[in-house]
């Protein structure tokens, strides 16, 4: 194995690792702000902290980013971490970290289906059939909980599930663009974008709500501003450099199974920490969700 696949897979571990305890800090910080204050608040510590950056990796690298270039990073943007994000948030206002956690380790299932779609990546039928087992997983979730469209649950469940399919469509896009433009160049846009667009959704909220002067409030406590500074930091700006980073040198699929690493981190964090319930359900869910993804990406493997 090469040097580069090395710092890959060590920044696909890193990766998931913040993210893993990201949960954790998103539960805390949501005490404090609505959703749509936190990750504005959020990304403007991560912009900041871009921009303090800024001077040092420009004698480094390259930055050059054109207007034609948008048409491509956008989209790619709007994946992650727009929609990502957006969606991540809202869902733990209606579920657990921990049920959270197992419901995104579905995202290497995506990616694989996505995978197989827009780049022709063929599984086996062995492949399918962990896939499968890993559906069921996530299927005794739903079963156990009740499946109930007025149920506050349930409506977590779809917001985290379409969080996951961001990140899964982000993942298989991020396979060609990255091939285009270089990681730091990505990083910063996607910083950006996030900081433009949450920002400008509190403001436009605190404006109508006539509310403006209390949209700085949340920093008051020091468990929001501990929050802001790992969430905007290490699980925004950090994460996005990594994943773009491992994203340019390995298979999403080989990525993404590193969000099972995140979903065991964010089990035990919401339980030991949190002090968050977990029942057999969601031991047995978890086993048959990441135990088939894992059969899945090691099949391929072996068989590659």
């Amino acid at each position: 194995m090469n040097m580069s696949k090395q710092k890959a897979y060590a920044a696909a571990i890193a990766y998931a690792s913040i993210i893993g305890f990201s949960f954790l800090f998103v539960k805390i910080a949501l005490e404090s702000a609505n959703p749509i204050d936190l990750l504005a608040h959020r990304f403007t510590v991560s912009f900041a902290a871009a921009l303090l950056l800024y001077p040092f990796l420009r004698k480094k690298y390259r930055i050059s980013i054109q207007w034609r270039d948008l048409i491509y990073i956008v989209p790619f943007s709007l994946l992650y971490p727009v929609l990502f994000f957006a969606f991540q948030v809202w869902g733990l206002m209606y579920t657990s970290s921990s049920e959270a956690g197992i419901i995104q380790a579905t995202i290497p299932i995506l990616t694989m289906l996505l995978a197989a779609w827009f780049l022709k990546e063929r599984a086996t039928w062995i492949q399918v059939l962990f896939t499968f087992l890993s559906v069921c997983g996530v299927m005794l979730l739903f079963v156990m909980k009740g499946i109930d469209v007025k149920h506050s649950h349930f409506i977590g469940y779809v917001l985290i599930l379409l969080s996951a399919l961001s990140s899964s469509a982000y993942s298989v896009f991020a396979r060609v663009i990255t091939k285009r433009f270089h990681v730091i160049e990505l990083t910063f846009v996607m910083t950006f974008f996030g900081f433009f667009f949450f920002n400008a959704a509190a403001l436009i909220r605190h404006s109508i709500n006539g509310s403006l002067p209390q949209f700085f409030n949340p920093f008051t406590e020091a468990s929001f501003v501990w929050s802001m500074l790992f969430l905007g930091i290490l699980s925004s700006l950090l994460t996005a450099y990594l994943s773009n980073y491992a994203l340019s040198q390995l298979e999403a699929a080989k990525v993404s199974i590193f969000n099972n690493l995140s979903a065991f981190i964010t089990v035990a964090a919401g339980v030991l920490i949190l002090h968050e319930t977990i029942d057999w359900y969601h031991l047995l869910g978890g086993v048959l969700v990441i135990g088939g993804v894992i059969g899945g990406n090691v099949v391929k493997k072996q068989h590659s």
